[in-house]
This record gives C-alpha cells, sequence and structure tokens, in this order.
C-alpha cells in the first residue's frame, strides 16, 4: 500500500502541470509580497519620508514610539503628534494617510477636521486590551495571501481532477488493479491525492510566511488586528485576535479548504471519464458562492460561508463572529472540511469501483 502511494504521488508531482502550478504560485507569492513592499509609503510628520524599505523603516520607528497598550493618554499624545498641519480642503481627516499608525489613530479617534472625537479607548474597543506596534506588513500579508490561497486551491482542482478520470482505459490503471486490487488502487489514489493537496498548502504556506518575515521581522506579530489602518479589509473582524492569531487561523482556513475542494474534487474525477469535465465542473462548484445572492447580514450566509471558496477568503467566515460558547464560528471548517472529504472519499471509491466492474 505504502509503495501504490509514493507511486500516486510521484505521478502527481512529476507531471509538468503540476511543476507548472508550483512554480506559477511561488512567482505569485514572491510578485505580490514584493509589489507591496515596494509600493508601501510613509512620513513620519516632521521630515523623514520614503518609500519600499525606507517607508517601512519609517512606519516602524513611529510604531515604536507607542507600541505596548493603548490607553486615553496615548491616544492624547498621537493626536497631538499627528495633528495635520495643511490644510484638508473638506477631505475627512480619516482618509488622510501618513503612516500606518497615524491612518488607524485617525480612523478611531479623528473627526472630519483631524481633531479628537471625543471618543475613549473604552468607547472604541470596549474592555478589551489592544496592543498596537507595527502591524501594517502582516495585515498586508495576509490580504496578498487570501489571493495566494483562491489559486491554490483551484491549482489543486487541477491536480485532483486527472486522478480517477485521467485513469480510466489507461494501461497501468489494468495493471495496477489487477495486482492491488480496486480496492487499493482507489485507497492509494485517494490518499495521494489528499497528500498532494496538503504537501501543496503547507509548502505555499511556509513561503509565504518566511517571505514576510524576512521582509517586516517579526514585529506586530503580538499586536491587535483593531487598530489598523483606514479602509483595511481585516479591520472588518469584529473582535481583538493578534496578527499571529490571525494568520494561524488563516493557513489553518487554507488546509480546510484544500482539504474540502479535494473532496469535491475527486468525486467528480470519479463520475466523470472526461479529464475536462471533471476539471470544469469541479472549478464551476467551487466558484459558485461567488454568484450567489446572499449577502453577508443574512441568515444563510452562515450556512454558505462555511463552503470551500470561504475557506480561502477567510475575512468574511471569520467575520461572522463566536459561536454561544466563545469559540469563533470559522473552527466549524474543520468538521465541515471532514464531511467533504469524508463524503469524497466514500463516493469516489464507490464510482471506481463500479467502473472497474463493468
Amino acid at each position: 500500500m505504502k509503495k501504490l502511494i509514493q507511486f500516486e504521488l510521484r505521478k502527481i508531482f512529476s507531471k509538468r502541470l503540476t511543476q507548472v502550478i508550483f512554480a506559477a504560485l511561488l512567482l505569485l507569492s514572491v510578485l505580490l509580497g514584493f509589489s507591496t513592499y515596494q509600493n508601501m509609503y510613509a512620513f513620519d510628520g516632521i521630515s523623514n519620508e520614503g518609500t519600499g524599505r525606507t517607508a517601512v523603516e519609517i512606519d516602524k520607528s513611529v510604531a515604536e514610539k507607542y507600541e505596548g497598550a493603548l490607553t486615553d493618554e496615548k491616544v492624547q499624545q498621537m493626536m497631538t503628534d499627528f495633528k495635520p498641519t495643511q490644510d484638508l480642503h473638506g477631505m475627512n481627516a480619516a482618509y488622510l494617510y501618513h503612516n500606518a499608525m497615524q491612518s488607524a489613530l485617525f480612523r478611531n479617534f479623528s473627526d472630519l477636521d483631524g481633531n479628537w472625537n471625543g471618543l475613549r479607548v473604552s468607547d472604541v474597543f470596549g474592555s478589551e486590551e489592544i496592543k498596537i506596534g507595527y502591524t501594517y506588513g502582516w495585515l498586508k500579508t495576509s490580504e496578498n495571501m487570501v489571493r495566494v490561497f483562491i489559486i491554490l486551491s483551484l491549482s489543486i482542482i487541477i491536480m485532483t481532477a486527472p486522478v480517477f478520470s485521467g485513469e480510466y482505459g489507461g494501461v497501468d490503471n489494468i495493471i495496477l488493479t489487477s495486482k492491488y486490487g480496486r480496492t487499493k488502487c482507489a485507497a492509494a489514489k485517494i490518499i495521494g491525492s489528499i497528500l498532494a493537496a496538503l504537501i501543496m498548502t503547507a509548502t505555499i504556506s511556509t513561503i509565504n510566511f518566511i517571505y514576510a518575515f524576512m521582509l517586516y521581522g517579526s514585529n506586530g506579530l503580538d499586536c491587535s488586528i483593531l487598530f489598523a489602518p483606514a479602509g483595511f479589509v481585516e479591520g472588518y473582524i469584529p473582535f481583538n485576535i493578534t496578527c499571529g492569531t490571525l494568520l494561524k487561523y488563516q493557513i489553518l482556513l487554507a488546509f480546510t479548504g484544500a482539504v474540502s475542494v479535494t473532496g469535491v474534487t475527486l468525486i467528480l474525477s470519479a463520475v466523470c471519464k472526461s479529464q475536462m469535465v471533471a476539471l470544469v465542473a469541479s472549478a464551476a462548484i467551487y466558484l459558485f458562492p461567488v454568484i450567489l445572492p446572499v449577502s453577508e447580514t443574512s441568515s444563510l450566509f452562515r450556512i454558505i460561508a462555511l463552503l470551500p471558496l470561504y475557506h480561502a477568503q477567510f475575512i468574511s467566515l471569520m467575520s461572522v463572529g463566536q459561536m454561544s460558547n466563545g469559540v469563533l464560528y470559522a473552527i466549524l471548517a474543520v468538521p465541515v472540511a471532514l464531511i467533504f472529504i469524508g463524503i469524497g472519499i466514500a463516493i469516489s471509491r464507490r464510482a471506481f469501483a463500479k467502473h472497474q466492474v463493468s
């Protein structure tokens, strides 16, 4: 059985298409990370201004002055330090951007003119302790990984679609089935597919994390995502977690999404005799939630958010909030992934065995 699984893994990873997909994912990760890094901008409000590496250093330097627990006194100090010196010409000060710390401050504590809006820390964040520091690089990394993980899921579909459909009528399949039997061959294909999806997800996640660590260091991983610059998508998550915890959940959901999409693709690979039909049908099912006219405020969205696409696009799933026991709703993606892969295993084995008998 071990040899069969190794054979299936080699068959998946030795295909030129798989190698091209893997190279493309690596290139996408590097290009997104580098582009984000190079396009960063920061101004310390005095004399230092720059983009790219200079901007990151300015943002880190500004954050270092105020890092730690966010207090009312610290808010007042920052409001004084970051008070606009130029005419805003009617623009809302919340959209003024000099650096990440100033933007996060104005987003929460500024009126239209850049003056204190009268809110205290407890008014904005409740009783939660908000630890602030340099988080911008890690938040942008999380934003980039959404794109990478969606492409990763589609890549897993491309890798997995031929597992059964590409073998029907093949000489290798006939020889292996004759030697090992239908049950072992089907099990090896399923296990090989799951392992391939997990290996690909682990590799891409690790590379993205290491690359971000090289660019931004470990600063900010223990700081809150709630004190984020204006317009930042992670700011819509309505509870206080650190950047490190955010990334842990995101990577966990990347794995649950990979497992879920593998289960769906295995079913269609076993049912369809054409690789192209299996591929197109799997991709269509994966992307189907995009066209559903269901808003995030609808109770039905809590169910739709557990579909594989939303595992990769994790913000919506994380934003659903917490369950009555205080556990994040997103953790339900784990049993959902097990259900998807369980159904995928059962149906694909039966369909493959039925085909072999016929």
